[in-house]
């Protein structure tokens, strides 16, 4: 995807804002025919059946005659194709779900030549085509690829607009030394690298936290009104802020080491489960819920997963996981696995040889050699100890 920045008027805004509603409305209306369905009942109509549908309700409603065909029918093929990924067992895609006013506001336009077309208009501004809307400014800020057949509009809680042109970008080629990194993912440090680099993720200042906490509270206490939406809309931009700068670091971070190694190795960390809330149920509540939700808080602003993805997106078939088992307790040197090793968060010192260095940039060293250590530790040649030693009993 090459995502650009979107300049509509007031006139074309207008027209954009109709297009998301009616792309919206369609799309929960499959959704609501297919939720229907249950063993033993006839099967929810297909992607030709939910045209022909489409066709009858749009000679019924005016207001959905006066958007555009091509968008609609593009949310309903948009909707079988996600269906078709649902049912397939190798695609770990979820079900389709309801699309809400405000949170999934977009459509798309395929068709190139036919339907939309881009050109330039000057070195830092271009034009699409949108039906219904006309052409369209947006910015500049890299070349359209040639290959692109469809696009996406979309609009995020801040207000923005943006357009993205669907092309598969070539991977980034390997520089071919033959070196390998290993990456150690955390909190107070977003990435260490087994080269001794310490990355951070770009956040929010103390003072944008104090004032986002600001207005939070008086997001809570705020009734429905004028009020309440503009400081929703003030929120929504200061969390858009730091969303971009940390996509940017990611893109950097990603094509900088894809560059500068033919290796990438990473742990295997089940994200989804590692940020579950901590809340409980009424019968069975949670504990440390508070300290668990701004852990939670400080991965997802990390951006854990959006990094490895990027790598693997970027360098396809060079990114490889590792169990992450006891990687941060394995010294790098000697290969002892001693929980005690890790003094603090920043400080690891092996019980065994007194080696020292950053504790992130230890694991990132054991991750970099592949190490996936088991609870009873061991690779047949350094033989950490991980457990009690016992003492061996005399043969009878």
């Amino acid at each position: 995807m090459s995502r650009y920045r979107l300049l509509p008027t007031p006139a074309q805004e207008a027209a954009l804002r109709d297009h998301c509603g009616h792309a919206r409305y369609v799309w929960n209306l499959a959704v609501e025919q297919h939720s229907h369905w249950h063993p033993g009942r006839k099967g929810a109509p297909g992607y030709l059946e939910q045209c022909r549908q489409l066709t009858q309700a749009r000679a019924e409603h005016p207001w959905l005659r006066e958007g555009s065909q091509t968008v609609q029918q593009q949310a309903l093929r948009d909707f079988a194709q996600a269906m078709t990924a649902f049912f397939d067992p190798g695609n770990p895609a979820g079900q389709p779900s309801w699309r809400k006013a405000g949170r999934h506001e977009g459509f798309r336009i395929v068709g190139r030549g036919r339907q939309w077309d881009v050109r330039r208009v000057s070195r830092k501004i271009g034009q699409v085509w949108v039906p219904k809307a006309g052409w369209v400014r947006f910015r500049w800020s890299r070349a359209v690829p040639p290959g692109a057949t469809s696009y996406r509009v979309t609009m995020d809680r801040a207000g923005r607009w943006h357009i993205a042109f669907a092309v598969i970008s070539e991977p980034v080629p390997a520089p071919g030394n033959g070196q390998a990194v290993g990456i150690d993912r955390g909190v107070a440090v977003s990435a260490a690298l087994s080269t001794g680099d310490l990355l951070h993720a770009p956040g929010l200042a103390a003072r944008e936290r104090i004032r986002l906490r600001r207005m939070q509270r008086k997001l809570a206490r705020a009734k429905r009104s004028n009020r309440r939406g503009r400081v929703r809309h003030a929120i929504a931009r200061l969390k858009a802020r730091e969303t971009d700068w940390r996509k940017d670091w990611a893109e950097k971070t990603s094509t900088d080491l894809v560059r500068r190694f033919d290796v990438i190795r990473v742990e295997d960390l089940q994200i989804a489960n590692m940020t579950r809330s901590a809340k409980g149920t009424r019968g069975d509540p949670g504990r440390n819920v508070r300290q668990k939700a701004g852990l939670n808080r400080g991965i997802l602003r990390s951006g854990w997963g959006l990094l490895v993805r990027r790598l693997e997106e970027k360098a396809p078939g060079r990114v490889e996981k590792i169990h992450p088992a006891l990687t941060s307790q394995r010294c790098s040197a000697c290969g002892q696995v001693d929980r005690d090793s890790r003094e603090s968060q920043a400080v690891f010192r092996c019980s065994a040889c007194g080696f020292a260095c950053n504790a992130d940039v230890n694991a990132a060293r054991n991750i970099a050699a592949g190490h996936a250590v088991t609870a009873r530790g061991g690779d047949g040649a350094a033989r950490p100890v991980n457990r009690e030693p016992h003492l061996l009993l005399p043969s009878a």
